[in-house]
């Protein structure tokens, strides 16, 4: 077994913190895209209840007009 001095343990701490902060800052990116795209869902379904709201008022308007009509 090789032996392992404190420089050799030194380095390697060094190493995985070095990754860690690398995970980190891939962890706050992807956090930030999936924030963007929970926005974008939320407003887009706000937009689709908008448009299904005026689909029935413009149905009901020409309920009303066949009904004048007649």
């Amino acid at each position: 077994m090789a032996d392992v001095d404190l420089e050799f343990i030194a380095r390697q701490n060094e190493r995985v913190l070095t990754e860690l902060r690398c995970v980190r800052d891939d962890l706050r990116v992807l956090s930030a895209i999936v924030q963007r795209h929970d926005h974008a869902m939320a407003d887009l379904l706000d937009e689709l209840h908008a448009i299904h709201q005026w689909m029935i008022g413009i149905t009901e308007l020409h309920k009303l007009e066949d009904q004048s009509s007649t």
